[in-house]
């Protein structure tokens, strides 16, 4: 069974910064995107980010654009999510997760529903 493993995520004050991994090497299944998720209590899973090993497109949820960036290390199978400028409606448990789907241009790795692996989460809070 792939095992994702997240950490980095802590207690923050808004406007402070986080840095999430995202660690892959338990995944032995070929994957094509890494994306990140967010979920609130009372709230659906939503899409934060996501990266495409096929074109190297990655997308961003309007939410945390110009906040967040995704970036990968292939050599070390991480996937990390610098998180700059939070807010306290960032607040919420942090997912990882990899696909076997193969999608050009990237977009639909944004969503939950089109990712197979998944971490356990670590959790955020944003809190003054």
């Amino acid at each position: 069974q792939a095992q994702l493993v997240e950490s980095g995520g802590g207690k923050v004050q808004p406007g402070g910064s986080l840095t999430l991994s995202c660690g892959l090497a338990g995944v032995t299944a070929k994957y094509y995107a890494v994306g990140w998720f967010r979920q609130a209590p009372g709230k659906d899973r939503e899409g934060v980010s996501c990266t495409s090993y096929i074109d190297n497109n990655t997308f961003y949820a309007d939410s945390v654009k110009g906040r967040f960036t995704i970036s990968r290390d292939d050599a070390k199978k991480t996937v990390s999510l610098q998180m700059n400028n939070l807010k306290p409606e960032d607040t919420a448990v942090y997912y990882c997760a990899a696909s076997r789907r193969y999608y050009t241009g990237g977009y639909y790795y944004i969503f939950p529903g089109e990712h197979d692996f998944w971490g356990q989460g670590t959790q955020v809070t944003v809190s003054s």
